[in-house]
């Protein structure tokens, strides 16, 4: 128990109960995850559906996460924690019924969607929560919470293993998604929560931002939904991405008054783009691609992500040694290596493939927003909240084009003459090879970055840069 201030006047705040309740949050996140991953081949059988549009459906999820991240992280000091988590958690368990009962490729459209945004609503109210309520121990307390992300995708993951092992369908699947949702709701409203503190309020809610962010929010939507508008844009869907990221830098620019931050910024949410799609876009597709190599898919799931999850627990000591754009240097050569296994081994060999691939994005997701904090210090929580957003959007894009891959690898194994189990080994391959890129792009980013370290670890200085 600590006191702290709720309504204006001094309380005792469990503390405890509070992580707990965030974490517990974070577990169902993560659940929804790992269980959509799991049902893929189920919902493709049932609905007839392509990979391509398979895509969709998990674009949707990587959709409302960074658009509920983005308009959160802006409203949180207004909002408040509570008001947040309860939205999450409406989001949840209406995306969780509506899944169930989705009856083709719109319904779940819509019902991934309010999923994906209450997803982001958790992470958008628990992340600052959790730093204020451990202000003299904030990034032990915030790896310890971002360790039941992948901590939850492995129950998820070992839950729809034995679940599909005996021949229960996707829907009790789903809905046994909403016993820690009901929980975590229960919680939420029979706990007291603090109230903001004024400190930590890094964005101003006047006219310019205001406009900016609705603007990014805008184009995030017409970006990340299936529609013909953005096919009849010159470019297809590059220009809207190079206006978001413009939006992005001129409202950086507003909040901290300079270029180099707004520069650096962009250049973390186009980096975060790659290591989440490296990190997440195979996850996603886990059991289409590996489903007929002889391995186990959720099996594999569920070691990846115990690997993460312990690797984060104990993440401390390896990045004080390496600098984390070392760490983050490793881990792109280590996940290249991973990735590139998958491609060319079979069997048993695909658990070695996929240790290797877990050791190597074990930290990329919170080592970016810790390079975020320590080199863009002045973006404040939204900096965080925007490199996040973009690595989850990221995914919205990417799941349709890592469906196609599986989709046209397909094709050419059938017109080779392949059958059976081979064509989809083939298919899964092929996908896999074309994933390959995004870590080698990223030794290239990170290898530049980690030499320029000293200057720009000198250059966050505001007083170093100004004085």
């Amino acid at each position: 128990m600590t006191t702290m201030a709720v309504a204006g006047q001094p309380v005792l705040i469990n503390r405890r109960r509070l992580f707990l309740l965030s974490c517990l949050s974070l577990i169902v996140t993560a659940m929804t995850f790992a269980i959509r991953a799991g049902i893929l081949t189920q919902l493709s059988d049932q609905f007839a559906l392509t990979d391509t549009q398979l895509g969709w459906v998990n674009g949707m999820a990587f959709l409302g996460f960074p658009l509920a991240m983005v308009v959160f992280g802006f409203l949180y000091n207004v909002l408040g924690p509570k008001l947040i988590m309860i939205l999450a958690f409406l989001g949840h368990l209406l995306g969780l019924v509506l899944t169930i009962y989705a009856g083709g490729f719109l319904g779940l459209l819509i019902s991934t969607f309010f999923i994906g945004f209450a997803n982001g609503s958790v992470e958008a109210a628990c992340n600052p929560m959790v730093a204020d309520l451990y202000k003299d121990d904030k990034t032990k307390w915030l790896n310890r919470f971002h360790v039941w992300f992948p901590g939850g995708i492995v129950i998820g993951a070992v839950i729809s293993y034995i679940m599909t092992n005996m021949g229960i369908g996707w829907q009790p699947q789903i809905a046994i998604m909403l016993v820690p949702t009901a929980i975590y709701g229960y919680m939420i409203f029979t706990t007291v929560f603090p109230d903001i503190d004024p400190d930590s309020k890094s964005m101003r809610l006047d006219a310019k931002s205001i406009g900016l962010i609705s603007a990014v929010f805008a184009l995030l939507v017409l970006i990340g939904t299936p529609n013909t508008l953005i096919t009849s844009i010159p470019g297809g869907i590059m220009l809207p991405l190079i206006i978001v990221l413009a939006l992005v830098y001129l409202l950086t620019f507003v909040l901290t008054g300079r270029h180099r931050d707004a520069v650096l910024l962009v250049a973390l949410m186009a980096i975060m783009s790659m290591t989440s799609t490296s990190e997440l876009g195979t996850q996603q597709w886990v059991e289409r691609i590996l489903g007929s190599t002889g391995a186990q898919p959720m099996l594999i799931l569920a070691m990846v992500t115990g690997i993460m999850a312990v690797g984060r627990f104990f993440a401390g000591p390896l990045i004080h040694a390496l600098n984390p754009l070392g760490v983050l240097l490793a881990s792109a050569v280590v996940t290249t290596l991973g990735l590139f296994l998958m491609t060319v081994v079979s069997g048993g060999m695909i658990y070695v493939a996929a240790v290797v691939f877990a050791i190597g994005v074990c930290y990329f997701w919170p080592t970016m927003i810790g390079v975020t904090a320590q080199y863009v210090p002045r973006s404040g929580a939204l900096g965080m909240s925007l490199v996040g957003a973009a690595g989850m959007f990221a995914l919205t894009f990417w799941n349709p084009v890592i469906g196609g891959w599986i989709d046209a690898a397909r094709m050419t194994a059938e017109e080779t003459g392949l059958t059976g189990d081979a064509i989809e080994v083939a298919a899964g391959q092929g996908a896999l090879s074309k994933l390959v890129l995004f870590p080698i792009v990223l030794i290239i980013c990170f290898l530049v970055l980690y030499l320029l370290r000293s200057r720009l670890a000198a250059s966050a200085d505001p007083i170093a840069e100004e004085g």
